[in-house]
C-alpha cells in the first residue's frame, strides 16, 4: 500500500495549493474512511476512501488528456498575456503540474496530449523512440515527387539542422500528409520552406496509432484510457 501526505494528495488531486489544502484539512474538510482527519502531514493510504469538501476522490497519480487544440492558443502550462492550452482543460480533469506533451505552434490545430507524467512525455517526444506524428498541411502550392523524395532523404533546414527521414504525400487541393518522428521548432513549416512552399494551415491528426476523433470539437478534451495510451507506442 502506497502512502502519501494528506495535504499532498488533496493538493494534487483537487488542483489547489498545498497551503490551501492544509488550511482546509485543519478546518475538518478532509475525511479518510469515514473519519475526519485534521493532520495535513498524516501519511494516508491512497487506496483509502478519501472525501474532501464533500467530494469523493477517485485517485489518479497521472492523467493523460487528449485535446483538439484550437488556433490562437499557446502550447504551454500558463502565460501571463495569452491563453494557454492548460487553461482550456475542464476543472474535473485538472491536476497540479499539467503541461502539454511537445508543442504545437499557436496557429496549428489538432491532437495535443496534456499530462503531469514527465517520463511519459519524454517517451512520446524523444526522436530516439520513433513515435510517428502525422500532420495534414494546406499549402500555397503543389507537392511534387521531387519534394517527396527530398523529405524521405532527410531535409536540411536553412540553419543547417538535419531532419530525420519524413514521409510526404501530396493530396488534392494543395494539401499534403506529413509523417515525422521528431518535433523541432516550427519543423513542418521550415521543412516545406526548403522546397519553396508555404504552409497556410496545419493540423496534427495522430501520434503513433492514436488518432484525433473526427467528432471532437476544437478546444474539447477527453481523458485517455490505458488502451488508447498504448496505441501511441504500438510500433515502438
Amino acid at each position: 500500500m502506497k502512502k502519501e501526505r494528506f495535504d499532498k494528495i488533496i493538493s494534487n488531486q483537487f488542483n489547489i495549493s498545498r497551503k490551501d489544502a492544509r488550511i482546509a484539512i485543519r478546518r475538518g474538510k478532509g475525511f479518510v474512511d469515514g473519519c475526519v482527519l485534521k493532520d495535513p502531514s498524516a501519511a494516508v493510504d491512497i487506496e483509502s476512501e478519501i472525501v474532501f469538501d464533500g467530494k469523493k476522490l477517485d485517485y489518479k497519480k497521472y492523467v493523460y488528456i487528449l485535446m483538439n487544440k484550437p488556433k490562437g492558443v499557446l502550447s504551454a502550462s500558463e502565460d501571463k498575456r495569452q491563453k494557454a492550452v492548460v487553461d482550456l482543460v475542464p476543472l474535473e480533469f485538472k491536476r497540479n503540474g499539467l503541461f502539454p506533451v511537445g508543442r504545437l505552434d499557436k496557429d496549428t490545430t489538432g491532437l495535443l496530449i496534456i499530462t503531469n507524467d514527465g517520463d511519459f512525455a519524454h517517451r512520446v517526444i524523444s526522436p530516439n523512440k520513433d513515435v510517428d506524428k502525422v500532420y495534414i498541411a494546406t499549402l500555397d502550392g503543389t507537392v511534387t515527387k521531387d519534394m517527396e523524395e527530398a523529405f524521405l532523404k532527410g531535409v536540411v533546414l536553412a540553419d543547417g539542422t538535419v531532419c530525420k527521414s519524413a514521409k510526404l504525400e501530396g493530396m488534392p487541393n494543395n494539401k499534403a500528409k506529413v509523417t515525422v518522428s521528431e518535433g523541432k521548432y516550427h519543423q513542418i513549416k521550415r521543412m516545406f520552406g526548403t522546397v519553396g512552399l508555404g504552409v497556410n494551415e496545419l493540423e496534427r491528426r495522430s501520434i503513433g496509432d492514436l488518432c484525433l476523433p473526427t467528432d471532437m470539437q476544437k478546444g474539447e478534451c477527453k481523458l485517455l484510457n490505458d488502451e488508447e495510451i498504448s496505441l501511441i507506442f504500438s510500433k515502438c
